[in-house]
């Protein structure tokens, strides 16, 4: 299954981004395969579900995270963020404040993708 890839939700179209159990080498893998995806949709238009449970982020991957998020501003209307535990709190703090963005956390997918749904 894609790693980065758009998934319907009672009716909702989310893109699901699964950093979930990545390497920093896939994390970019997965970042320069969803990229291409979130900028092929109307400005204001995604809403994107991050899971990172279990992924490796390190210099580069912040940076590349950093990067990909900014870049994506004008395309997501909502976003959130599964999974973040100990220091990928921080991760998701440098890539909020660097991007300008704000990320809804949860600890469940099906949560996450309830909040998403609400703000279609």
């Amino acid at each position: 299954m894609e790693r980065a890839r758009f998934e319907s939700h009672r009716g909702t179209e989310i893109f699901f981004i699964d950093f979930s159990g990545c390497s920093a080498a896939e994390v970019q893998e997965v970042i320069r395969s969803a990229e291409p995806l979130i900028h092929s949709r109307p400005e204001s238009s995604v809403l994107t579900l991050t899971y990172t449970d279990g992924g490796r982020f390190d210099g580069k991957v912040v940076n590349s995270l950093k990067e990909f998020t900014r870049g994506n501003e004008p395309y997501v209307k909502a976003a959130a963020v599964v999974g973040i535990r100990g220091l990928q709190k921080i991760v998701l703090d440098a890539v909020s404040f660097f991007s300008k963005r704000e990320f809804a956390t949860f600890d469940d997918i099906e949560e996450a993708k309830s909040y998403l749904a609400a703000h279609a």
